[in-house]
């Protein structure tokens, strides 16, 4: 005990948080009360609860998880009665019925007497996971969410019969009482829960209709009553830091919640319609934001060339698709490949999604007249070997990035085109001149995001004379692909999750003599087709093929009608 005792000592004073003097009041005032260090230090206002979380969790490589900002779940609540989670000084975050894991905060990580109390409560298959939280964090949260229902049909049925108060609203308060309040945290929770990449609140006349975009496809999940649509938009606002009393303007704003035992921003957009305020949330789970490249779906040649076109020091590295196709998601997967200490990765960003460790982040604002071009040329003094650039929009940003590339740096962008041979003219057209774009660009990735056929249910079958000719097979060869059919464990939609398909161009000497001269996108397409350049309808029948996904889903996002003669 005396051994922990001092180690926590002398981690505050190596990382001057508290001061010599201020440990011995500490450890003379444990002496006489015999109450935890870290929370006598807390009671002195040496420091605060959050930060000695911080510092604990930092030296024992372990998980934390900030309970102020948090959403536990409903279920998670369910498994452990209130009077124990006192007693034992732990609240439950976090069930995943899926694996059978339990996530619960605790102060102390390795009180097992404690840990098997919960075990035996919960009965022996369920795994027990822990998280480290302040105890006052932990105490306030046990009286704030337990007793109140969480689950969003239970609020509604609650809500049905009562008043709402709009005063409470719009409190700054950690209240959880008012049904409201509940209900837009449970349908921020529920949409993560559910793999949601924006949350749709839109007024009808004479409803509120709520829909979840899952998979790339908007379901609707919930229709309300139109009256409690200006409670919740006073919420959502409240929450997101925007002016409740401006309903015509349009406004923006950010949330953070901790969901699911992890963080997760929410994007907010609001927008006049006819019927009033329309609402949408860009979910941005950091968890999903960043995959490994080899988890990225990319055949075994096509992600060495990827490999060889991130192993260039200098030029540009290109990223298209329509909006929603998954660019984001690929360029912050690179960016993780390539991060580490010996380079200096900075982004230029329209706004910053995902935080990443030693990448210089940097949002383009309207307010301090930064844009992509000035952003660039001020980035361009910070001394980096990779910059980010959001987005390619117009001739300057073209202009300052073409020119970053050319002084010896790695530059990686974004560009709306429907094929990566598309950015050849699209940049012609910015106002980008071909000796420039020829030797300066090392590649163009262009990609889409297919929805993945659910493991559990679905269904061989023999393609047709039609199915053959869209995929480019020979009427004679008998094929079996997979189709959609739709069970429980995929919410009855046939599908569950998506994975991208993807073109990549690498451009070399002779493609880039070919630019320099303004050849037409076919010629360029039979140059790059000669050296094993692979479309992105070829990849998605590839995915069909090996029965990932089906021709119809395929079909939906890229155009398979070229094989039909």
């Amino acid at each position: 005990m005396v051994e922990q005792r001092r180690r926590l000592g002398e981690i505050l004073l190596d990382k001057r948080i508290i001061t010599r003097d201020q440990l011995q009041i500490a450890l003379m005032e444990q002496r006489q009360n015999n109450i935890a260090l870290g929370k006598i230090i807390v009671n002195l206002g040496f420091t605060t609860e959050a930060v000695m979380r911080d510092v604990l969790s930092e030296a024992l490589g372990q998980e934390s998880v900030e309970l102020l900002s948090a959403v536990p779940d409903a279920e998670a609540l369910a498994m452990l009665p209130k009077a124990l989670a006192q007693r034992l000084k732990l609240l439950p975050v976090t069930y995943d019925a899926e694996h059978e894991e339990l996530t619960i905060a605790t102060v102390d990580i390795y009180d097992l007497p404690t840990l098997d109390r919960v075990r035996a409560h919960v009965g022996g298959r369920v795994k027990v996971k822990t998280v480290l939280a302040g105890e006052i964090e932990i105490e306030n949260s046990i009286d704030q969410f337990y007793g109140y229902e969480l689950s969003v049909d239970g609020i509604l049925r609650e809500i049905e019969t009562g008043e709402i108060d709009y005063e409470s609203l719009q409190a700054e308060t950690t209240e959880y009482s008012h049904p409201l309040v509940r209900l837009v945290d449970a349908m921020m929770s529920d949409a993560v829960k559910r793999g949601a990449s924006d949350i749709h609140f839109e007024p009808e006349e004479g409803f509120l209709r709520i829909r979840y975009r899952i998979d790339g496809v908007l379901r609707q999940i919930r229709s309300l009553h139109k009256d409690y649509w200006s409670a919740i938009a006073v919420r959502l606002k409240v929450m997101a830091g925007m002016n409740i009393a401006e309903t015509r303007a349009p406004q923006d704003g950010r949330i953070s919640l901790m969901i699911s035992g992890r963080p997760v921003d929410f994007r907010v957009a609001a927008q006049l319609t006819s019927h009033g305020e329309n609402i949408v949330l860009r979910v941005l789970d950091r968890q999903k934001g960043i995959v490994a490249l080899d988890k990225l779906g990319l055949a075994d040649d096509r992600l060495q060339v990827l490999n060889l076109l991130m192993a260039r020091p200098e030029g540009i590295i290109l990223i298209t698709g329509p909006t929603g196709s998954g660019k984001t998601t690929t360029l912050y997967s690179m960016l993780n490949f390539l991060n580490n200490e010996g380079v200096n990765i900075m982004t230029l960003e329209d706004p910053v999604e995902y935080p990443m460790a030693m990448i210089r982040q940097s949002s383009v604002n309207e307010a301090t007249k930064l844009d992509f071009a000035n952003g660039i040329r001020s980035i361009m003094r910070q001394d980096p070997d990779i910059i980010l650039v959001g987005e390619i929009r117009d001739e300057d940003t073209a202009d300052m990035a073409f020119r970053a590339a050319m002084t010896g740096h790695q530059v990686y962008s974004t560009l709306h085109t429907n094929s990566a041979l598309g950015a050849i003219p699209r940049l012609l057209d910015i106002g980008v001149l071909p000796d420039i774009l020829s030797g300066n660009i090392i590649g163009v990735l262009a990609q889409r995001l297919v929805r993945k056929l659910c493991e559990h249910c679905k269904e061989a079958y023999e393609i047709d004379e039609l199915e053959k000719r869209i995929i480019g097979a020979k009427a004679k060869d008998k094929l079996t692909v997979y189709k959609a059919v739709g069970c429980p464990k995929c919410d009855h939609q046939g599908y569950r999750g998506r994975m991208s398909i993807m073109e990549i161009l690498r451009l070399d000497e002779e493609l880039d003599e070919m630019i320099a001269h303004r050849s037409t996108t076919k010629e360029l397409t039979d140059a790059a087709r000669k050296k094993g350049f692979k479309t992105l309808a070829e990849d998605g029948i590839r995915k069909v093929l090996q029965g990932e996904t089906s021709i119809e889903e395929v079909s939906r996002v890229i155009d398979l009608t070229g094989y039909i003669q």
